[in-house]
């Protein structure tokens, strides 16, 4: 099998170098396309770089803390996957790769690799015309991904000779975007951003990398984005029709809807029925599947005083008025107000290793459709919201949720699902990432209070329970931040005054 060497890759934002902040694989480990192999960090951000290619770490050319030059060798790695020297340059010694002036001083320039996985970007604008002088450093173009727009600057002093692109394509990372003479001494006949890109993809000139690992071309950035923001797996995402020429946010939510009327329509076999699964049921499985994947669930539950709100509820409704919360309302609230002071509950977790923490708690509420279809309802900011501005806005967004809208997005770090109503005391809730906790409420019933040693009343009970994701929050954090909502439970009249 052959050894290729991958590089430093170059991010088009006119850095000249990275510093290797970790090594995430070993030689002798495998890696597969697309995972990610380091970290390294430049002066915008710290980022995962991923594999172009799927094999074996042969050995490291660099360790961490270097700081290396963007198109520096960093990994030799043994593959079986067809790469030409586009994509990966072959193991060579330091003479072969020293610098050599480019062909007629012509270089490719590419759509650049960024390092966060993305397979594509859109050109937004030429910001140099054919025949501009252009200074090293110059921003030539614009490139929009699902993550940002932004300038990609020419590593290179000299001339545009030719666009190969014209604004609005959407091009695959590593493409050829532009022709560019230049006088400058440039390792081999491609530029480092050229070498660096491949550190992304194959390029599209070898049919055995396109055959095996193709993907649709004619998903904008956006697009992409919102079908991920919506739960969509990129399997699920290539067989979504386009009205047009490119697939459009229309698309993805026609496709949620249900698509066309007879992927509705039930077919027959000959001892059974099959049905195309609903849209919003496609997005919960892809959520879930995903959830499976990667969560380390850990599950814990408390007994709370339900009669302080069945109290409170039965006072508000004598009262009259318009203003009549349910019994969860209150519930739902003293997990708001909990999580105000529980910030790890406001957390999530970005990548292996990062923990980045909200500044308000985006809550999200289970609700129940028609059909055991289920969406998400969010409450935004319900840490810093009172009672009656909560209330009223849980009442409004689990409303637009019986309505189809689905509101859960990347922001919403604690769910909570409630199951009172269907004689089901205990369960073991799922949580779905980038969530880090979802909590269990279960059916009010009749139990023994234990708060005074050797004495025991009839109480009005119900059981809260909570799912952690094990990564980030530990035991100790879960039944903390239970006591805490059974705390609010029990002082629920004056957490509403």
């Amino acid at each position: 099998m052959p050894e290729i060497q991958l590089n430093i890759p170059a991010i088009g934002e006119g850095l000249q170098e990275a510093r290797v902040v970790a090594l995430l694989k070993q030689p002798g480990d495998f890696i597969a396309r697309d995972e990610a192999i380091y970290q390294m960090e430049t002066d915008k951000a710290v980022m995962d770089v991923e594999s172009s290619v799927s094999g074996r770490v042969v050995r490291w050319l660099a360790s961490a803390d270097d700081v290396l030059s963007i198109g520096a060798p960093i990994l030799v790695v043994d593959t079986a996957d067809e790469v030409s020297s586009e994509s990966a340059a072959p193991v060579e010694s330091s003479e072969s790769i020293a610098e050599v002036p480019a062909s007629d001083g012509i270089v490719s320039l590419r759509i650049p690799a960024i390092g966060e996985g993305l397979q594509e970007a859109r050109l937004v604008a030429i910001l140099k015309n054919v025949g501009d002088a252009v200074k090293r450093d110059d921003a030539v173009y614009q490139i929009e991904t699902d993550k940002a727009v932004m300038d990609v600057e020419c590593p290179y002093e000299g001339e545009v000779v030719e666009w190969l692109a014209a604004v609005d394509d959407v091009l695959p990372i590593g493409a050829e975007v532009a022709r560019f003479r230049t006088n400058d001494q440039v390792a081999g006949s491609a530029p480092a951003a050229a070498q660096a890109s491949s550190q992304r993809i194959a390029p599209q000139t070898s049919p055995a990398v396109q055959a095996s690992g193709s993907r649709r071309r004619d998903v904008p950035p956006r697009t992409l984005a919102y079908a991920k923001e919506k739960g969509l797996t990129n399997e699920q995402i290539e067989l979504i029709p386009s009205a047009g020429s490119k697939l459009m946010p229309a698309d993805i939510d026609a496709y949620l809807a249900g698509g066309s009327k007879a992927s509705t329509t039930p077919s027959r076999g000959k001892n059974f029925s099959e049905v195309a699964m609903g849209g919003k049921q496609r997005v919960l499985a892809s959520r879930l599947q995903r959830s499976n994947q990667i969560v380390v669930p850990g599950m814990m539950s408390i007994v709370v005083d339900w009669g302080k709100i069945e109290e409170l509820r039965e006072e508000t409704k004598a009262n009259g008025g318009e203003f009549q919360p349910s019994a969860f309302t209150y519930l739902a609230y003293a997990v708001a107000k909990a999580a105000a002071a529980h910030p790890i509950m406001r957390s999530t977790l970005v990548g292996d290793s990062t923990i980045r923490t909200y500044d308000h708690l985006q809550l999200g509420i289970a609700v129940a459709l028609p059909g055991d279809e289920l969406v998400v309802a969010v409450v935004r900011d319900s840490d810093t919201l009172g009672w009656v501005e909560f209330a009223t806005s849980t009442r409004a967004r689990i409303n637009e949720a019986r309505e189809g809208k689905d509101q859960a997005d990347e922001s919403v770090t604690l769910s909570i699902t409630n199951m009172a109503g269907h004689g089901i005391r205990e369960a073991m809730a799922v949580v779905v990432p980038p969530g880090v906790a979802t909590i269990f409420l279960g059916e009010a019933y009749n139990g023994l209070s234990n708060e005074v040693a050797g004495e025991f009343k009839v109480m009005r009970c119900a059981n809260v329970g909570i799912t952690i994701d094990h990564r980030i929050i530990n035991g100790v954090g879960g039944a903390e931040f239970l006591n805490a909502i059974r705390d609010n439970v029990a002082n629920i009249r004056e957490l509403c005054s």
